[in-house]
């Protein structure tokens, strides 16, 4: 879906910048909320880290980086075993994956990533990242039913019933709606706002001493976002009509996602992920001018500096947060199943069904594997437990073709060419998209990504 770009003025430029961190704010601001960490880090992190990206890039792909949600549930649990500090320095690991990545992509192409990382490893992952933390939507959301249901009935009906850019923004929608409600039936404590400075750094979480322990219990987690990265890339192209896997390069667009999760693990932020929200409204907006993402980055950064801004979020009551994550958690796993039917894997295969299934019950299961002070648990454990038994188990060719579905004859020509064409269509949905903060979703693989043009066909 390719558009010509729309020339602007420089005002305009601005104004755009404004509306694109607008879609991406609530996503942002979110995940610091449920971890405990200070939104108006994320913010600053947020657009630092989209600026280093657009350095390592050239300054030529369209993308804003945000918070991701796939590290909500590692960063939980690394506090517990290392302390809130520990947990972020951990991220270097995140950092570390992309690196790899970057230089493997560079030396070998993308073939690889689907020997080591295909579908039937990704498609558990995501939805396990969505199911661990299940439980914890359901206890925050508890606190306040009436508050957590009205901001998920909101975000529910943008979701279905928006249009146009409201449609991409159900998030903040939500928190906001029930914020409003909050304000109208209960009491909110503004008493850290109005003691709030106007202006002020963010709080930032400096590493206290190295540690490889964290590091070692980040890198299995980063595999999902990594492979979502690429599907990400490709929906960029389709939107511009650009072919950013060549200039400058997926590994040069890698690189920088890595170079802005070192950042935000070195100053206490969440790593960062392409955001799928954003490519969207840019496929609405038609404005792909890099520069204006530079402007939406720089935006944040100054929203950042506002003392008032994080004392307002933090206001927030959490059981509009979990309302919030009832349905963002349970879209993740969704996901996680949707990148499974879109691959196109062979579900009655015993070999798929194994590998599914360990993964699946390691993760939800709480399993852990401890060697003296290196321990390994929850996603992470589930991650190295589907690349080993992807690699171990013996795959053949049958694997990977989908089960044939019964042919039902249609009752008259006109409806067998509407079945024919809506199989057609299936087909050629392309099934990458961002997770941003509708976090992960199915990568293609990595075959189909060495053959696929700068245009990708239109979903």
């Amino acid at each position: 879906m390719s558009s010509s770009p729309v020339t602007l003025s420089p005002t305009r430029k601005a104004l755009a910048g404004v509306q694109y961190l607008f879609v991406a704010f609530g996503a942002t601001v979110l995940v610091p909320l449920l971890v405990g960490l200070d939104p108006s880090t994320a913010l600053f992190s947020a657009g630092v880290g989209t600026l280093l990206f657009h350095l390592v890039t050239q300054g030529k792909v369209p993308i804003f980086l945000g918070s991701s949600f796939a590290f909500i549930a590692p960063i939980v649990k690394a506090t517990e075993l290392y302390g809130l500090g520990g947990a972020l320095f951990g991220c270097v690991g995140v950092a570390a994956v992309y690196g790899l990545m970057s230089l493997l992509i560079r030396l070998f192409g993308l073939r690889f990533i689907d020997r080591l990382f295909p579908p039937v490893v990704i498609g558990p992952i995501i939805m396990l990242i969505g199911l661990s933390l299940s439980s914890s939507a359901v206890k925050m959301a508890s606190t306040n039913w009436i508050l957590a249901g009205i901001s998920l009935a909101t975000a529910v009906g943008v979701t279905l019933y928006g249009r146009g850019m409201l449609k991409l923004i159900p998030i903040f929608l939500g928190i906001v709606v029930g914020y409003v409600a909050d304000l109208v039936f209960f009491d909110v404590d503004f008493s850290q706002v109005a003691a709030a400075p106007w202006f002020g750094l963010p709080h930032f979480i400096l590493p206290e001493k190295f540690s490889w322990a964290p590091i070692l219990f980040m890198i299995p987690v980063a595999i999902a976002p990594v492979i979502e990265h690429i599907g990400d890339v490709y929906v960029v192209n389709n939107v511009t009509g650009e072919n950013f896997v060549k200039s400058p390069g997926l590994h040069r667009t890698m690189l920088g996602d890595g170079a802005a999760c070192l950042f935000a693990s070195l100053i206490g932020a969440p790593p960062v992920t392409t955001y799928s929200e954003v490519t969207g409204a840019m496929s609405l907006t038609r404005i792909t001018d890099p520069l204006v993402f530079r402007i939406a980055a720089l935006t944040g950064i100054v929203f950042s500096l506002v003392g008032k801004v994080s004392a307002l979020l933090r206001s927030i009551d959490q059981a509009i947060l979990g309302g919030i994550m009832l349905l963002l958690f349970g879209t993740i796993a969704g996901a996680g199943i949707s990148s499974l039917l879109h691959s196109r894997i062979n579900l009655s295969s015993a070999r798929n069904v194994v590998i599914i299934s360990v993964t699946l019950t390691t993760g939800i299961g709480g399993a852990a594997f401890q060697y003296g002070r290196f321990s390994l648990a929850g996603i992470g454990l589930s991650a190295v437990v589907a690349v080993v038994l992807n690699l171990l188990l013996p795959e053949r060719a049958e694997d990977r073709t989908p089960t044939p579905s019964p042919v039902v004859e249609a009752p008259d020509e006109a409806t067998h060419n509407g079945s024919e064409t809506t199989h057609n269509a299936c087909e050629t949905t392309h099934p990458a998209a961002g997770a941003g903060e509708t976090p992960a979703t199915a990568a293609p693989t990595a075959d189909a990504l060495t053959a696929a043009p700068a245009t990708a066909p239109e979903a």
